[in-house]
Parts: C-alpha cells; sequence; structure tokens
C-alpha cells in the first residue's frame, strides 16, 4: 500500500489557515513575507474560497495579523537572529541587507538592524571577512609563496561574497601576527 505525501489537505476556514500556519511555525522561523507566501500556495490547492485571489489574500492576512498581536511570529525578532547568524557565517553588511530586504524586512525596520548591529560591533564587514578568508582558506591563510598570485582571485572572492575592495585590500594584507590578534576577537 502506497501512500502520497501530496495529497491534498483541506482546508474549509480560518481556523484550518491558523492551524497549518502554526504547524509550519512549529517547524520553521518564517517572517510574514514567507508565511503569507507559503500559506496562499497551501491554500491555493484548496478549493477554499473558489480560489479567489483578493479573499484569498485577505484571509491569509488576518491570520498573519492575529498571530503577529499575539506575539508568535514578529518581523522584529527575526531580522535581529537573522542578521546576527549571518555575520557569525561571515556574510557582509550588503549580503545582509540583500537577504533580509528578500525576506520582507521593510525599509525602516531593515535600517535599524543594520544601524544595530555597526553599533554592536566595530566594523562589522573586516571581521565577517576574515571569516570568509578562513573558511575558504584564502588571502592570509595561504602559504605565504602563493598569497601574491592569488591576491586577484582572493580579492573576486571577497567582492562576491559582498566586500568592498577597501575591505578586501586590508583583510588580504594582514601577516601572520595580526591576524592571530584579529582571530582573538572573531
Amino acid at each position: 500500500m502506497r501512500f502520497n505525501k501530496s495529497a491534498k489537505q483541506s482546508i474549509n476556514s480560518r481556523d484550518d489557515i491558523k492551524e497549518l500556519s502554526l504547524k509550519y511555525l512549529d517547524k520553521y522561523q518564517p517572517s510574514k513575507k514567507d508565511l503569507r507566501i507559503y500559506l496562499y500556495r497551501k491554500v491555493l490547492d484548496t478549493d477554499y474560497l473558489d480560489k479567489d485571489k483578493e479573499s484569498i489574500l485577505r484571509e491569509i492576512d488576518m491570520v498573519i495579523d492575529n498571530l503577529e498581536s499575539l506575539g508568535i511570529i514578529n518581523d522584529t525578532i527575526y531580522s535581529e537572529i537573522k542578521s546576527k547568524n549571518y555575520l557569525k557565517k561571515g556574510y557582509s553588511l550588503n549580503k545582509i541587507r540583500m537577504n533580509l530586504a528578500q525576506k520582507g524586512i521593510d525599509g525602516e525596520l531593515l535600517k535599524k538592524t543594520m544601524n544595530d548591529i555597526q553599533k554592536d560591533n566595530v566594523d562589522p564587514d573586516f571581521y565577517a571577512a576574515i571569516r570568509v578568508c578562513r573558511r575558504r582558506r584564502i588571502g592570509p591563510y595561504r602559504p605565504d609563496a602563493n598569497r601574491e598570485i592569488f591576491y586577484t582571485k582572493d580579492t573576486g572572492v571577497l567582492a562576491r561574497a559582498g566586500f568592498s575592495y577597501s575591505t578586501s585590500k586590508n583583510v588580504l594584507g594582514l601577516d601572520k601576527n595580526e591576524l592571530k590578534i584579529f582571530e582573538k576577537k572573531i
């Protein structure tokens, strides 16, 4: 006997949409935009509200507003957590800003989050670039004989990661002793 994983879920009321969103929130930590897209796709697969786009979105927005008023979903906390995780991974400020904007974080909240990152950390891009170099074993982590040969390539790697030329130049110009000092601060 085979079970079909993609069996349609029956959604007949706003409570069913809320139950579906709570299950999703239990498993993932989405932004409001991500949750809205997920719920829209799920509701669209059913016959609820005869697939009238406006009424489906209205119902979903009511559920999301209810969850937000209860404090279950909060974009402010989401952006703080994600930005700190991205910073630990070695993302540049430009890349963090772009990823949060793609997740639906609005302009004012995005500015506040970026200001908080810059206020909490002294030159976060510099330390994030060191993390990228360590992870990719480029720049100061290369053997001294190969550093000049791969300088252009390493600059390109850091540029694609969202770092400015001056930040890349500063990180790639570190010697082993300076690097040990900065690694202690990471």
